[in-house]
């Protein structure tokens, strides 16, 4: 895990921060998503209807689930400098959902600091290139460009 100070975060930019611990997506993770959000798409919380008609073979995680997997794996990689008052997840400017992740799935993130901009009342704009992995697929669940503000 890397240790980024404000000081040294510059040190960071087009660094690769690591690989955070696998995850695994099962059922109960899905049908908890599902209702919480009311997406109760029968692609996520049918497993029967799922394993029939499905070209998956059985349910998958909503894209915004697995998405949704990227603000702590990622302060687990210590995207936020360890000596910030706040950070706070800014958004993102391009997400692409690549592969289903399929209950049962294990997955983790790779990231990398693309750049990080000074704005008002010295805080700083983060921007990452998060790769969620899927173990054993050469395909990622998804890419995304994430923006972190950082309060020092």
């Amino acid at each position: 895990m890397a240790k980024v100070t404000l000081a040294a975060i510059r040190d960071f930019i087009g660094q690769d921060l690591g690989r955070s611990h696998w995850v695994t997506v099962d059922q109960s993770m899905i049908d908890q998503f599902a209702a919480c959000t009311g997406d109760r798409q029968w692609i996520h919380v049918d497993a029967e209807r799922a394993s029939k008609e499905s070209a998956a073979g059985g349910t998958i995680a909503h894209g915004f689930l697995s998405l949704s997997l990227i603000a702590p794996l990622g302060m687990d990689l210590g995207l936020a400098p360890v000596d910030a008052s706040a950070v706070f997840n800014y958004g993102l400017d391009k997400v692409r959902f690549l592969t289903p992740v399929k209950s049962g799935n294990r997955v983790r993130l790779q990231l990398s600091m693309t750049s990080v901009e000074p704005k008002d009342n010295g805080r700083l704009l983060i921007k990452g290139n998060a790769i969620l992995e899927i173990e054993n697929s050469e395909t990622p669940a998804l890419v995304a460009e994430t923006l972190t503000l950082v309060v020092p």
